[in-house]
């Protein structure tokens, strides 16, 4: 039994490696201009193209922003979902991406107006500092109100309040500003260069390393806190640990492309559904591929499908992850019947 569980975590896994593989190359090769394949096998190689601008400007950190800020999106989600015992917490849920767009926002708002340049670091500091805002006012509630239901209403809530004072700071932004300010706050890769993506995948790297630390604490926890203590986990730090590097992944994909909703809740109940299986070890790396996946699919949608205009990714990614976490919801009421 073991054995087919561990043959079925592989091919999950290579699947969606290659998923991930498949959509790089289609996200690159396919929009507005087509690029073909052997273009970009040439221009890697060193040789001139046609499309050279397009291919590494446009088109090679968009997409591999939509991959990566994915999956931190989506890793993001399970280990919130992991503090809370609950799969329907999550970032964007629980007014943790909307705090970091806040503060991000009234940076950018108050700096752009004193012509102060802003940094990849500057508008992470500050989605962090946002992200921590929220989710400290989220864990000092959680204290007081013991019902999930009534907590993810609280977050909500906040969420709302912070969007409401967002838009408030944008509406005192230059008015060359304001449509950049706009596109940020309602999600967009567009905006994506190659120096802040260096940034934020570094930010990444050293949180997924951290993450793959908690394997052994995240599994233990996940049978209860008093199992965990009992298994030698501080308990205190390693909560501590979850909500520290749950907001440093949303605060770098908040900074860099804005909010992005239901991603951090579907993709780990959908993972851990292909998976089978809620063990840490599977989860982490599935969530972080699937999430990629998810976001890189989502973002051809947004840019393609009514070209020359562009969706905004919240919006598509709601259009598909809504129906995900409806269902979630409806199963987990029938369990309780």
């Amino acid at each position: 039994m073991q054995q087919s569980k561990k043959v079925r975590y592989i091919i999950v896994l290579f699947l969606l490696g290659v998923s991930v593989v498949a959509l790089v190359g289609w996200n690159i090769c396919v929009g507005s201009v087509r690029i073909p394949l052997a273009d970009i096998f040439a221009s890697i190689r060193g040789e001139k193209i046609e499309n050279s601008r397009i291919l590494w400007d446009i088109r090679m950190p968009r997409t591999l922003a939509a991959m990566i800020l994915g999956g931190a999106l989506a890793l993001a989600g399970y280990l919130l979902q992991t503090f809370f015992h609950n799969p329907i917490a999550g970032p964007f849920v629980l007014g943790i991406s909307s705090g970091a767009k806040m503060v991000v926002a009234l940076v950018m708002v108050f700096l752009m107006g004193q012509a102060v340049k802003i940094t990849s670091w500057a508008l992470i500091a500050a989605a962090f500092v946002g992200a921590m805002l929220c989710a400290s006012f989220v864990m000092i509630v959680s204290r007081k109100i013991h019902s999930m239901a009534m907590l993810l209403v609280v977050g909500m809530m906040i969420g709302n309040v912070c969007s409401a004072a967002t838009d408030f700071f944008v509406t005192f932004a230059k008015e060359s500003d304001i449509a950049n300010l706009t596109s940020w706050s309602m999600g967009s890769f567009s905006a994506v260069s190659w120096g802040n993506l260096r940034i934020c995948l570094a930010v990444i790297a050293v949180c997924l390393l951290l993450c793959l630390m908690l394997v052994k604490p995240i599994g233990a926890y996940q049978f209860g806190e008093h199992y965990a203590a009992s298994m030698g986990v501080n308990v205190r730090r390693f909560r501590a640990a979850l909500i520290g590097l749950s907001c440093l992944l949303a605060a770098c994909v908040t900074a860099l492309v804005g909010p992005i909703s239901f991603v951090g809740i579907a993709v780990p109940y959908m993972t851990k559904k292909l998976l089978g299986t809620a063990k840490p070890m599977a989860v982490l790396p599935g969530c972080f591929l699937l999430g990629g996946v998810f976001c890189m699919a989502c973002d051809w949608i947004a840019r393609t499908a009514f070209s020359p205009t562009e969706l905004a990714i919240s919006t598509v990614t709601a259009f598909f992850g809504a129906p995900v976490v409806i269902v979630m919801a409806l199963k987990r009421g029938g369990g309780h019947r």
